[in-house]
């Protein structure tokens, strides 16, 4: 009897693997249903869609606008919850995701803002097919669903914002390149079928557009904010990770935010939705509110007089998809009352419908090309594995006397203090779900030495008093080495939570201070948190012998930073922002979005590009327990550019050539849409010797600083054109090429928004501040007349 039971729980539980995912259109089930000509895979997605949308009756279209959305049981069409989360790993925030006994938990990456530190874009493609691969398997149990609204591809741009972690960092390159491939690693499938056939393994969703990072500072939230942008700001700094999204990376949605651009809310914004997004850069997929956003604009700012016309303006601003109910409740009232065409809606569910059609929500699941992956293939130890890899690559060593690494022979015994010092959720990040298991750093550090005493000093991070300071003092003083781990959490910097200072929250300084004094030994300040902190009163304490950013690491912090600590990892990750001192705020309202400094108001700008101010570490800083050089291998010393209004070839790069020159005097500014830039690139080789004494990975960032113009006001003191990550062995040299595109990483924007490339010498930046850097000068001409082929001569 027993086996027999055995056999039939085995049994069920194959059933339930098999038939859980069978909520999808067109199942072949059902004839009466399954006969549609939105049934017919041999039609177009478009064709299939419109003869779906066809078919609905206008209360049944407004169901289908929102999440989750009804579903049609007469067509054979099955509810679906669009809202997944997959920031950094299968999340169950968003109602479309749970964990149970079958997969009780995914692989958690470590936030965003350290992964960017690693400034290795195959490492976040490879992150985003884990991510997908993942989610396909629990889809397939009915885990999740096939709609991911991440990443966050909004730009750092004050340190204060509590949702810093969730980006990948202050630059917009940087944040455009994750943005690309993260999401290629989560949309793009690897059979040819699945590409001729247009499919998505799950959707992306590029967020939050556009020019959103205020959530909630000194009681201004997003619900109210409107934010004053430049268009010289929007085209440089906070639009180009979403044209990046939508052009490059092929995302299938972009949601739309809550705040206000210049008095318009970005969802009824018709510029923004189906001019640009739309219209501009061909989105092929869905634009979808943040969660009830619509509703914010009629009732909390009163925008519209009626729902109705909060809801039309939506859907003829170019809004497919609400997060929310309120497009459920107004719609059809809006389209009887005449506010809006139903045409429009129609539309709308034909964007939304295309996208599950390539998900392959109207198939057989069993005739996907993911059918076969499950539970098994969650967590496994290659998952989890290159999510140790991703900490490990993105971990800062900010300072180092020396003393780093430690030796594991020669310290008997180790102190691990602070308030993070056992940190396991906090680790997590935002928008996370279950990790597959946890190694807090207390844990990684406990691999390494037999003896460690730990003490957290603090309650936790808002170290609101003194308490528990004796004790891990006492813990210090008997110690070898003392490792603290400070820094901040989700009481402080969070959704809905922007900090007002740059400080350690509380008595965490003086818990460093007094650990610092009562040891004999070495102090390794280890900096669990998102955005900057002022730490300049560690150079007063002279026994910090390093100093370790770790971001919020995911579920193997405490293995990376051990690793790290002790040498069996050399760090080479790069700050992905500006650390500022702690004045700043002082001088900075949060919600002033002007990137640019101003004199005359005592403006000193926003991140590396434009900041004129001091800063406690630049962006690009990172240090190495290995030293290395760099110079450059290869690269043009002047680009003739063709203007377009000539009809010989656009371009000719060369060291020394013959042409003839119009007359243009260095300075003069050329619009970009009078050059042919259709493959205006060329390439930087840059070689990478490790002088030793560790092999390590070595980021090598390829900055410009622009021709001085009178024509263009406002041009960056320097921008990042180029960065990639290379493995040196030590006492060996690496080459990587760079790969320019001049009209727009070598072009100023001008205070209407237009791109500018100005003639005259740029000067190429190889290295960060911290480092040696190389510097590369480059002649812009502009080619009156020219004949034959482009060439480069060295």
């Amino acid at each position: 009897m027993k086996k027999q039971l055995l056999f039939l729980s085995i049994y069920l539980s194959f059933l339930i693997l098999q038939t859980a995912s069978q909520k999808h259109a067109c199942d072949k089930g059902s004839p009466k249903t399954s006969n549609f000509p939105f049934c017919n895979t041999s039609l177009s997605y478009e064709a299939r869609a419109k003869d779906l949308v066809s078919r609905l009756t206008l209360e049944e279209k407004a169901q289908q606008l929102v999440n989750p959305s009804a579903g049609i049981s007469r067509l054979g069409v099955p509810a679906y919850e669009w809202w997944s989360e997959a920031l950094h790993g299968v999340s169950n925030v968003g109602p479309g995701t749970r964990f149970d006994s079958r997969v009780p938990g995914a692989t958690s990456f470590p936030a965003v803002i350290l992964s960017a530190a690693s400034f290795n874009a195959t490492l976040w493609y490879k992150m985003g097919k884990v991510v997908s691969t993942e989610a396909r398997a629990m889809y397939n149990v009915d885990l999740a669903g096939l709609t991911f609204w991440s990443p966050n591809v909004n730009v750092f741009r004050d340190p204060r914002w509590g949702r810093g972690q969730e980006t990948p960092g202050e630059d917009p390159l940087v944040v455009s390149r994750y943005a690309v491939k993260y999401v290629r690693g989560l949309q793009e499938v690897d059979d040819e079928a699945g590409v001729k056939a247009d499919r998505l393994k799950v959707s992306s969703c590029c967020k939050h557009y556009t020019a959103y990072d205020v959530d909630n500072w000194k009681g201004i939230d997003r619900f109210h904010f409107d934010a004053k942008v430049t268009k010289q700001d929007l085209e440089d700094t906070y639009q180009p990770p979403f044209k990046s999204c939508v052009e490059e990376g092929h995302v299938s949605s972009v949601m739309c935010s809550y705040n206000r651009v210049n008095g318009i809310p970005t969802c009824a914004d018709p510029d923004l939705l189906k001019g640009v997004i739309r219209g501009q850069w061909g989105l092929d997929g869905y634009i979808v509110s943040d969660c009830d956003s619509v509703e914010v604009y009629y009732d909390s700012i009163h925008y519209t007089a009626t729902p109705e016309d909060a809801v039309a303006l939506a859907l003829k601003a170019g809004l497919n998809m609400n997060c929310g109910d309120f497009l459920k409740k107004y719609t059809a009232n809006a389209v009887n009352l005449k506010k809006v065409d139903v045409s429009i809606v129609d539309q709308a569910l034909v964007y939304n419908y295309i996208v599950l059609m390539r998900l392959g929500f109207f198939d057989n699941p069993k005739s996907l090309p993911f059918a076969n992956l499950g539970p098994s293939d969650v967590c496994t130890n290659d998952n989890q594995q290159l999510a140790l890899d991703a900490a490990k690559q993105g971990i800062v060593l900010l300072e180092n006397n020396g003393v780093l690494p430690l030796s594991n022979t020669k310290i008997k015994k180790l102190a691990v203090i602070g308030p993070n010092a056992n940190a396991t959720t906090i680790m997590i990040s935002n928008y996370a779900g279950i990790p597959c298991r946890y190694t807090s750093p207390l844990q990684g550090l406990q691999k390494y030495i037999s003896s460690v005493s730990y003490a957290p000093g603090c309650r936790n991070v808002k170290c609101g008093d003194q308490s528990l300071f004796a004790a891990a003092v006492k813990a210090a003083a008997s110690a070898d080495a003392v490792v603290v781990v400070v820094g901040l959490d989700q009481s402080i910097e969070a959704e809905g939570l922007d900090r007002e200072n740059l400080t350690l929250p509380g008595f965490q300084e003086k818990l460093l201070k007094d650990v610092a004094g009562a040891t004999k030994g070495t102090v390794i300040l280890v900096i669990m948190a998102a955005g900057p902190i002022d730490i300049s009163f560690t150079k007063s304490v002279s026994n910090i012998g390093g100093i370790l950013w770790v971001g919020y690491p995911g579920q193997a912090g405490g293995d990376a930073i051990a690793q790290v600590i002790f040498g069996d990892y050399n760090p080479g990750g790069r700050s992905p922002f500006t650390w500022y001192p702690e004045s700043y705020v002082d001088q900075v309202p949060m919600t002033d979005m002007n990137m640019r400094a101003n004199s005359s108001r005592n403006f000193p700008g926003r991140t590396y590009r434009f900041y004129n101010g001091n800063s406690l570490y630049e962006f690009g800083h990172g240090l190495s327990y290995s030293t290395f050089s760099t110079y450059i291998a290869s690269a043009p010393s002047s680009i003739i550019i063709q203007n377009t209004s000539f009809s010989e070839p656009h371009n000719i790069l060369s060291s020394n050539s013959s042409t003839q020159l119009e007359s243009l005097s260095d300075g003069q500014a050329i619009d970009i849409s009078t050059i042919s830039c259709l493959d205006l690139t060329f390439l930087l080789v840059i070689g990478v010797k490790n002088n030793g004494p560790f092999d390590g990975s070595h980021v090598v960032l390829v900055f410009w600083e622009p021709a001085t113009s009178e024509q263009v006001s406002g041009a960056p003191i320097k921008q990042l054109v180029g960065f990639e990550r290379v493995h040196v062995l030590m006492g060996m040299t690496e080459f990587v090429t760079v790969k320019i595109d001049i009209c727009q990483e070598l072009s100023n924007v001008d205070s209407d928004g237009k791109r500018k490339l100005v003639i005259g010498q740029h000067t190429i930046l190889v290295g960060s501040s911290s480092e040696n850097q190389v510097r590369h000068h480059i002649d812009i001409k502009l080619s009156g007349s020219m004949k034959g082929e482009g060439f480069m001569n060295e």
